[in-house]
C-alpha cells in the first residue's frame, strides 16, 4: 500500500477513519473526519468516498457518513468474538433471568476490556458499558478478571503504567491492584463496587476453555448495596462452567 506523507499507508489511514466511528458519534462528516484524524482534507474525501463505493461506508441524505452494513457484515463473518457471543448467549440469559439487571460478556484485547455482548432490564441500573465498547483493564470486575488470569508480563506492563481513574473508587494504586489480582486468582471472581460508577457495583468470573485457559469474563453489574454477593457469584460461575462446556462440546477453541 501506498504511504502518504505522513508515513501512515492506506490501510492505517483507513483503520484511523474508521476509529472515528463510536456509540456517542455515529455520524461525521469527511471534514469532521479529517479534523479528528489529522489526515489532510482531500485525502479523507478522497477515502471516505472510495469506502463508501464499496460499502463499508454509507452517505447519510445531509452528507454524513456511517458505518455501513457491508462493513458489519465482513467483521462477523468468522469471527471468534461473535462465535463465543453466540456460545455464551444461553448461559447469559440465564444469567438474566436470576439477576434482572445487566449481564455482559467480555474479552482481552491488549491493555483493554472489549464487551462483545450485554443483556439488560429495562428498569436496569447505571451502566456505562455497551456492545464493542471498551474500558481499561484495571478498571472494570471483568477488566480485573482478564488481568489477574493474564500473561505475567501483560500483568507487570499494566502495573508499571499509569492506571488512570475512572471513577473516585478506581484502583490506582499498583501495590493494592497486584493484591487485588492475587485476590481474584483467590477466590475465583472479582467483586468491583464503584470501580466504574459510584452507584453501582460490577461481579465478574473468568470463562475458561477446555484446557483451563480464560478466554472471557461474564460479569454483571448491580446497583450498589444490592449485590447478594455469594448467590450472585453461584450463578455466574454456574453459567461460565456451562460454556466451558459448550465450548469443549462444539470443539470452538481449535475453529
Amino acid at each position: 500500500m501506498a504511504n502518504s506523507q505522513s508515513g501512515d499507508s492506506m490501510v492505517q489511514r483507513i483503520v484511523r477513519i474508521l476509529e472515528t466511528f463510536d456509540g456517542a458519534r455515529t455520524n461525521q462528516t469527511p471534514s469532521e473526519i479529517a479534523r479528528r484524524t489529522g489526515l489532510p482534507v482531500l485525502s479523507t474525501h478522497r477515502i471516505v468516498g472510495e469506502l463508501v463505493t464499496s460499502g463499508l461506508l454509507e452517505r447519510e441524505e445531509q452528507g454524513s457518513v456511517r458505518i455501513g452494513l457491508k462493513l458489519w457484515e465482513l467483521t462477523t463473518r468468522g469471527s471468534r468474538a461473535l462465535g463465543l457471543r453466540q456460545l455464551a448467549m444461553p448461559f447469559m440469559a440465564d444469567v438474566q433471568r436470576e439477576i434482572r439487571e445487566h449481564t455482559q460478556l467480555a474479552v482481552l484485547d491488549e491493555h483493554e476490556v472489549l464487551f462483545i455482548e450485554r443483556l439488560s432490564d429495562r428498569d436496569s441500573g447505571a451502566n456505562i458499558t455497551k456492545v464493542a465498547g471498551r474500558l481499561p483493564i484495571h478498571a472494570s470486575s471483568s477488566g480485573l478478571v482478564l488481568l489477574a488470569h493474564s500473561d505475567p508480563a501483560l500483568q507487570e506492563a499494566v502495573l508499571a503504567a499509569p492506571l488512570k481513574p475512572v471513577s473516585a473508587e478506581t484502583i490506582t494504586d499498583p501495590r493494592l491492584l497486584r493484591d487485588k489480582l492475587h485476590e481474584i486468582r483467590r477466590i475465583g471472581y472479582a467483586f468491583a463496587p464503584g470501580s466504574i460508577e459510584s452507584v453501582s457495583t460490577g461481579i465478574a468470573v473468568p470463562v475458561k476453555d477446555p484446557f483451563g485457559g480464560v478466554v472471557a469474563a461474564l460479569s454483571v453489574v448491580l446497583p450498589r448495596g444490592s449485590e447478594h454477593e455469594p448467590a450472585t457469584v453461584r450463578v455466574l460461575k454456574q453459567a461460565a462452567a456451562g460454556i466451558t462446556q459448550t465450548i469443549r462440546d462444539s470443539n470452538f477453541i481449535s475453529h
